[in-house]
C-alpha cells in the first residue's frame, strides 16, 4: 500500500510516503488444538503438553488470536512445530493457545500489542525456507523493520519471535 504523503500512526509506530506495508500477521490454526482441552492431564502430558490459566494479563501470549490470555483463562502450553520445511531451519518451540481462541489474520500492516509490547526477533526466509535476514527490534519498531525485510524481492516470510524467551509468536507473510 502506498500511503500518500501523510503521516500515519499505527501500534506506536510512525510510518512515512516512502514506507510499503506489505505484509499481514497470521495466528496459527486452531483447529490443532481445540481437541485437546477436553483432555485429562496425565493424557496431556503424553502428548507433551500441559494446561495452565494465566495469572495476569501479560505473560501469556495466545498463537492463535495474537492476543495475551487474560488473568485466569485457559491455556495449553505445547510445542509447536512453527518451521516444519525440509530445511536446516526446521525448528519447534513452546506456545500458549487459549481455550475457544479463533484464528487471528490481521489487516495488511497491523501490528497488535501482542507483538509491539515486546522485545521481537524477526527471521525472514526465502521460498527455499532458508534464513536470508534476521534482526531484533522493540515491539514499537516492527511494523517499520517487517516492511523493510519485505521490501526485498527474495523475502518470501518471516518468523517472529519473542526474543527473550525465544518462543515463536507469529508468522508475516507478504500481502
Amino acid at each position: 500500500m502506498q500511503l500518500q504523503g501523510k503521516i500515519v500512526f499505527s501500534y506506536s509506530c510512525f510510518l512515512t510516503e516512502d514506507t510499503r506495508m506489505s505484509f499481514h500477521l497470521s495466528g496459527i490454526d486452531p483447529g490443532l488444538y481445540a481437541d485437546l482441552f477436553v483432555l485429562d492431564d496425565e493424557t496431556l502430558r503424553q502428548f507433551g503438553a500441559m494446561r495452565c490459566s494465566a495469572d495476569s494479563d501479560h505473560g501469556f501470549p495466545c498463537r492463535v488470536s495474537l492476543q495475551d490470555a487474560r488473568r485466569g483463562e485457559d491455556l495449553l502450553l505445547l510445542s509447536y512445530e512453527h518451521q516444519p520445511a525440509a530445511s536446516p531451519y526446521r525448528a519447534s518451540g513452546p506456545i500458549f493457545v487459549r481455550r475457544g481462541a479463533s484464528r487471528a489474520v490481521l489487516p495488511q500492516g497491523v501490528v497488535p500489542p501482542y507483538v509491539s509490547s515486546r522485545l521481537i526477533s524477526l527471521r525472514a526466509y526465502n521460498g527455499a525456507d532458508m534464513m536470508i535476514d534476521a534482526d531484533v527490534h522493540e515491539g514499537e519498531h516492527v511494523a517499520l523493520a517487517l516492511a523493510r525485510l519485505f521490501d526485498d524481492p527474495a523475502v518470501a516470510y518471516v518468523h517472529l519471535h519473542n526474543a527473550r524467551q525465544g518462543c515463536f509468536s507469529c508468522v508475516a507473510l507478504r500481502s
